[in-house]
């Protein structure tokens, strides 16, 4: 296999990014017609499709590892221009990574707030559950991941971070309507139960623990980590909420602990693309000191 232009995995990452040959021909200056003579030149050169060309467009399995090259090459071309002192004169390409969304919400913003202002890097955040944001480390769509999986991806590094405690939680007029004896997690229960997504389990597992049964109630689909919390306060059902969002609401009374000796705890993993970049260097950095703050750490 040839080896590829810069020019030629700057526009793969580029189509991949924007979506559309077009939308890739506008953030690069150059005409869709180049677009499609660099991407063609590269298929030829790989001798297999890197594209699916769909919309958005899609990188094929092979695709995925040239996007990881692709990224990793922009990456390293922007920590040389940094050291060289070119980079503040050039617009940057944010670093993609991904992190669960109760952790955005709690606590890994300050672990951005955290980095030099000077730094001059741009991050675009994806939300993604953190039993599955390895799959964008896999595919080249992300440099770095807060997730729940400790075995590395291949190509990555992965250190422990700590863990995220929820507590089973509803409102104290939720409990009057539902269970007015007092919380009853018991096998048939139709207490109504807030789900984050559909490939949300914290409910599903708490309650099989707690129970030896299958949760079968109606639910809430309530994606946004916010309106999750802010679901259970108003009484829809009830839920697991990170200690972060919901300790103050137990103290005042706003909301009741269903089985109090019972938190259910996630740990977290930072799993990083095995590049020797200043900028990640110094994002890993940041997000272990705020982690080691933040979540309950071993023997805590």
């Amino acid at each position: 296999m040839k080896m590829f232009q810069f020019e030629q995995l700057r526009t793969f990452a580029a189509v991949v990014d924007e979506g559309t040959l077009e939308a890739a021909a506008r953030s690069l200056y150059v005409t869709p017609s180049a677009i499609s003579q660099r991407l063609k030149a590269m298929e030829d050169a790989a001798g297999q499709i890197l594209l699916q060309r769909t919309n958005p467009a899609r990188p094929t399995p092979a695709g995925e590892a040239i996007l990881r090259f692709a990224r990793q090459v922009r990456q390293l071309e922007w920590d040389a221009q940094q050291e060289l002192g070119e980079s503040r004169h050039r617009p940057t390409a944010p670093i993609p990574l991904v992190v669960n969304a109760d952790s955005l919400s709690t606590w890994f913003m300050p672990a951005l707030a955290g980095l030099p202002a000077d730094l001059g890097a741009c991050f675009e955040l994806r939300r993604e559950d953190e039993q599955h944001s390895t799959q964008l480390l896999r595919t080249g769509s992300v440099m770095a991941a807060v997730t729940a999986t400790p075995e590395p991806v291949q190509g990555c590094s992965v250190e422990p971070l700590g863990s995220l405690r929820y507590r089973a939680v509803a409102s104290p007029g939720y409990l009057r309507h539902w269970w007015p004896d007092g919380p009853e997690l018991v096998a048939g229960s139709q207490a109504p139960v807030v789900d984050f997504d559909r490939k949300d389990d914290l409910q599903d597992g708490f309650f099989r623990t707690m129970t030896g049964a299958e949760l079968t109630a109606p639910r809430h689909y309530v994606p946004s980590s916010a309106e999750f919390a802010q679901a259970i306060r108003l009484g829809l059902g009830w839920g697991l909420l990170p200690e972060q969002q919901c300790l103050a609401d137990l103290r005042s009374g706003a909301l009741v602990e269903l089985a109090s000796a019972s938190p259910v705890d996630v740990s977290l993993y930072w799993q990083r693309w095995k590049i020797d970049s200043p900028v990640l260097n110094q994002l890993t950095a940041a997000v272990r000191e705020t982690a080691s703050r933040e979540l309950r750490q071993p023997g805590a």
